[in-house]
């Protein structure tokens, strides 16, 4: 019985079935005695990477072996898993179509899910940020037009809490492609970082640091790859244009290209309709000349033929299509304090995008929650500071559905984020929260969103250590075919939209005066040396300190003070004697304050209290109801060991409920200091609500405030003064006569 690569339950039942299976990722079969050899691990790689303090462990041929590629990363007692799928036949789509998941599992933490399936359900932040990560470092090496569905899987097998499993996660890709008979010029190197606000030296450093190990693990995947003796399939077809269209097109339609990207009076709007209008033209002929050629071909040959106009205007004359030269940026302008009832708001225009960040302040308790799994293992960690990053259609001019947040604002948002946390403070008594929504967008909006977002920090009081502005640097190159080297290239400070479509390099860094906070490189090319590298983060760093500067002619610090009608925080003194009163039966009284006021109270110790209101209008209400509700119309001091009349006003299963005055909160007696005798019932000694009894006075429960009193310590033939509150009187028991002690407030 032959098994099917796709439905392996025979091999699952019968690993040495009768007849031949498939080899994973292969169209020939194996004999049972080769099966036996692949179940056996005589296929089973393995090479370890030394990294300084630490290894790294790549194996492969043990787990996933029906997979086109598969490997395992391991790192101290972190592991991952890694599983690249191609199909054989093309896609109907015209892209790539790569899909990239990485999925953490409770169990690698050695827990169970707390939620409800206690189960993995959907993708946490982490996970879809991976993915992206991983997305964009290993698409650019696939061969041109490779139309065929492409599936890479990251499965959590363990995590110890110290090594990271997204490094391992992406190096698990490219060992599991490299290893893997899908066409892919493999092994990489990524590159993104956060900073705490790094001198421009150090940060070089640590790049050619990191280089240098990277290196040293793509030699190590290099010689699996080498022992094993991979392969590469040959696709079927590649989806690459025609040269004998390409260069029809180029005939027709370089000239009026050219004139578009060189005439300066366009905007993002106008020069793509010109485009598009020569691009219809183009079309119209082509349909006349090659008959047989496809829609998609034709598109496409087009789009190959305005992509080298393009950068040949800024190859062979340093001009750009927006007039700038390669240095120059955009105009900007900047606003603060938009609308008076925000916390703190601005606007940064820069070229044709535009950006809109607010500020809003909110309590601790609603801080956002650690990872699930660094949870897991560390305990829940509060972020009191985000960003959140929104993209409307409108933005592009274009029509689109409004729903959650995609992976793209996700990825963009994280961004902003990562180069704004370092200046954050870290003592702020509130979360903060920056809204960055994009009102237009003609390149570089995530880097617009650091600078609108330190606008809006500043303009809302929070004393942030500096001010942060973001550059996004793209780049031109010209490749030698024969070496397959960059011959010559160009590197743009502030890139367009169209010049990052048509460009080899997204590169986006953002920081302070002082140094460097966040780097996110998106390359669109195999590779790149470091040389442009280093001088893509000093061209950046130039066009970094020129923005703040024009920043800081709209707000160069902090505002002295918050807005008038932010939110406060105030901190209040509870005895331990009232705070039962205070938070009221199952938090009823806080309950009640915050559903009438929005006014949050949460407990600091055993008599401090953080009280969190949304307005000062709030913080006045909440106030007097705090005031409302701990206030004694009759105030008692009691004097320890003393022995008092008490009222019974309730009779409960557990003891009868008390009170020594009349507008006291009442307290329990409980059935073992009602009398010497052990009793189940208050009733078995005959007490009725409304009775009067003598008890004495213990002073207050430490633990809760509670007054500790009893009625059985008095059934001794000891002599007592009984104090009565209600008429101040005292009443003499026994033989011995003692004049009472004056009263005054519990």
């Amino acid at each position: 019985m032959a098994a099917c690569r796709h439905c392996c339950s025979c091999l699952r039942l019968r690993p040495l079935c009768d007849g031949a299976s498939h080899l994973p990722g292969r169209n020939r079969t194996l004999t049972q005695l080769q099966v036996r050899a692949l179940w056996g691990g005589a296929r089973f790689r393995s090479v370890a990477v030394d990294l300084g303090s630490r290894k790294l462990e790549i194996s492969s041929g043990k787990l996933a072996r029906f997979a086109d590629g598969s490997a395992v990363v391991q790192s101290g007692d972190t592991a991952v898993m890694v599983t690249a799928v191609s199909k054989t036949k093309p896609s109907p789509s015209q892209f790539m179509p790569l899909v990239v998941d990485y999925r953490q599992k409770a169990a690698a933490a050695g827990r169970i899910p707390t939620n409800y399936l206690r189960r993995e359900i959907g993708s946490s932040d982490k996970e879809i940020l991976t993915s992206r990560v991983i997305d964009r470092s290993i698409r650019p090496l696939f061969p041109a037009g490779y139309f065929y569905d492409t599936q890479v899987l990251c499965n959590l097998l363990a995590v110890d809490g110290v090594n990271e499993p997204d490094i391992l996660a992406i190096n698990g890709a490219s060992v599991a492609l490299s290893l893997s008979d899908i066409p892919w010029n493999g092994p990489i190197v990524m590159m993104e970082a956060s900073a705490e606000n790094i001198l421009q030296q150090d940060f070089c450093h640590a790049i050619k640091v990191g280089v240098k190990y990277t290196q040293q693990i793509i030699q190590g995947i290099q010689q699996l790859v080498k022992e094993i003796g991979v392969t590469k399939r040959t696709p079927q077809k590649l989806f690459t244009p025609s040269p004998e269209i390409v260069e029809y097109i180029h005939k027709l339609s370089m000239e009026r290209l050219y004139a578009v990207f060189t005439d300066y009076e366009h905007d993002k709007i106008s020069r793509d309709e010109a485009v598009n209008k020569i691009r219809l033209d183009t079309e119209e002929q082509l349909k006349e000349k090659f008959p047989e050629a496809d829609t998609f071909e034709i598109i496409e040959s087009f789009n190959v033929v305005a992509k080298e106009v393009f950068r040949s205007i800024i190859l062979n004359e340093y001009k750009r299509c927006d007039g700038r030269d390669l240095t120059s940026l955009r105009n900007i302008n900047c606003e603060v304090d938009m609308f008076k009832t925000l916390h703190g708001s601005a606007l940064f225009q820069r070229g044709q995008t535009q950006v809109l960040c607010t500020v809003t302040f909110d309590s601790l308790e609603s801080s956002m929650k650690s990872d699930r799994i660094i949870t897991a293992i560390n305990g829940i960690k509060d972020k009191n500071f985000m960003l959140h990053y929104e993209f409307p259609p409108y933005a592009t001019n274009e029509i689109g559905k409004v729903t959650g947040v995609n992976r793209r604002e996700l990825g963009h948002g994280a961004l902003a984020e990562k180069a704004l946390y370092p200046v954050i403070p870290k003592d702020f008594p509130f979360t903060i929260r920056v809204t960055s929504e994009v009102l237009e967008s003609n390149g570089s909006s995530s880097m617009a969103s650091a600078c609108g977002g330190s606008l809006a920090l500043m303009d809302a009081g929070v004393p942030i250590s500096s001010a942060v502005a973001g550059v996004a640097i793209g780049l031109v190159t010209k490749n030698n075919p024969e070496k397959g080297e960059i011959e010559d290239y160009r590197l743009l400070t502030d890139i367009l939209g169209i010049e990052d479509y048509n460009g080899d390099m997204d590169f986006k860094i953002a920081g302070t005066n002082k140094g460097i906070t966040a780097l996110q490189a998106d390359i669109k090319l195999p590779g790149i040396p470091i040389k442009i590298v280093m001088e893509a983060i000093q061209q950046a760093s130039v066009a970094k300190k020129e923005i703040l500067q024009i920043m800081n002619k709209t707000i160069s610090k902090p505002r002295a003070s918050r807005k008038e009608n932010g939110p406060v925080i105030e901190t209040i003194q509870v005895p331990l004697s009232k705070r039962a009163k205070f938070v009221g039966p199952g938090g009823y009284h806080l309950k009640k304050l915050q559903a009438e006021t929005g006014v949050t109270v949460s407990q600091v110790d055993e008599e401090t209290f953080s009280v969190f209101a949304p307005t000062p209008s709030a913080m006045h209400e909440a106030r007097d109801f705090i005031t409302e509700i701990c206030k004694d119309d009759q105030e008692q001091q009691l004097e320890f060991g003393a022995v008092y009349t008490a009222t019974i006003t309730e009779i409960r299963d557990t003891g009868v409920m008390v009170k020594l005055y009349p507008n006291m909160t009442a307290v329990l007696l409980h059935n073992t200091q009602l009398d010497q005798r052990k009793i189940k019932h208050p009733t078995a000694l005959g007490l009725e609500v409304g009775q009067e009894i003598q008890v004495k006075y213990f002073g207050r429960d430490p633990a809760d405030g509670r007054m500790r009193l009893s009625r059985k310590v008095l059934q001794s033939p000891a002599t007592s003064v009984v104090k009565t509150l209600n008429d101040r009187s005292s009443i003499v028991m026994g033989e011995s006569i003692s004049q009472s002690s004056s009263n005054s407030t519990q």
